[in-house]
């Protein structure tokens, strides 16, 4: 079958109205498009757990701030429509501003997420997990997956996202997709063909920086040392630190405990380009086990 591009979303329900007529189980991509391999990869995690799969395309108000991107956020639909139907997508879901928020942004009912969205890209971007958490509850309501695929390199929205699933009773299954990156380890990012060829040289030092850090909380250094460490290492590598800190992946709070899941988190400025990544810290015990 052919990739369907649907705006309308009485078109969407009779599709999937169909679909699910016919036994069969659905899968949400969320994107706002300008896709690359890491959204290709999601899409395809989602085929192999159901037998449809739709993306949505939309490049959502209410989680920009006044002085962020919004407006120059890359559009590229066409381009993205064509690498969709190359793996294995059966609808692009286009909504125009309308669909999703009948009465505007500025008078659209809002989720504000609690204790995981005022920590990390929460305390440095006010608002902006309202805004996604508004803007996945509506695909949500919209589709009405079986299961949703979201990415670890934005792990708290992901957390986020679990979260309100729960909470909101969703009967959804979050599937959890981990981070693709370049050959020099450099996380993919929309916002990546911002940065300039000086920029994009430097860049995988954020990744490269974690893994240094991730040897140090191994060999016992706490959660404050590894954070001034790392903003040490990346200020010197030529970035503007916005964070770097080891929390839990639960609650996200500040890791105390080596035996719970953690991960070293930091998000950090080329230029006008802000760069974000994270690290998964396995247990102190299986790290010695394998070194």
């Amino acid at each position: 079958m052919s990739l369907l591009r649907i705006e309308d979303a009485g078109q969407l329900r009779q599709r999937l109205h169909d679909w699910r007529g016919d036994g069969e189980r659905i899968a949400l991509v969320p994107t706002m498009g300008n896709l690359h391999a890491g959204h290709l990869a999601l899409v395809e995690q989602a085929r192999r757990h159901c037998q449809r799969v739709v993306t949505s395309i939309f490049v959502n108000p209410t989680q920009f701030g006044p002085n962020e991107d919004f407006s120059s956020y890359p559009r590229t639909l066409e381009a993205d429509l064509q690498a969709l139907a190359g793996h294995g997508c059966d609808v692009a879901f286009v909504p125009g501003l309308a669909t999703l928020y009948p009465f505007g942004p500025a008078q659209a009912h809002r989720l504000s997420p609690p204790l995981l969205a005022d920590v990390l890209c929460g305390r440095h971007r006010p608002g902006h997990f309202d805004g996604v958490a508004g803007v996945v509850a509506r695909l949500f309501n919209l589709v009405q997956p079986t299961l949703a695929v979201f990415g670890e390199k934005d792990f708290q929205q992901l957390r986020i996202i679990e979260r309100m699933t729960v909470d909101m009773a969703y009967d959804i299954e979050i599937a959890r997709a981990p981070i693709c990156r370049e050959p020099d380890g450099l996380a993919l990012s929309s916002r990546n063909r911002y940065l300039d060829a000086g920029q994009r040289r430097c860049a995988p030092r954020l990744h490269d920086t974690l893994l240094a850090l991730s040897r140090s909380w191994h060999e016992g250094a706490d959660a404050a040392a590894i954070s001034q460490a790392g903003e040490r290492m990346l200020a010197t590598a030529g970035f503007v630190v916005d964070y770097v800190e080891v929390r839990h992946e639960d609650d996200l709070q500040l890791a105390q405990d080596r035996a719970r899941p953690a991960r070293i988190f930091a998000a950090a400025r080329l230029g006008g380009t802000r760069l974000i990544d994270n690290l998964a810290l396995v247990a102190s015990q299986e790290w010695r086990a394998g070194h």
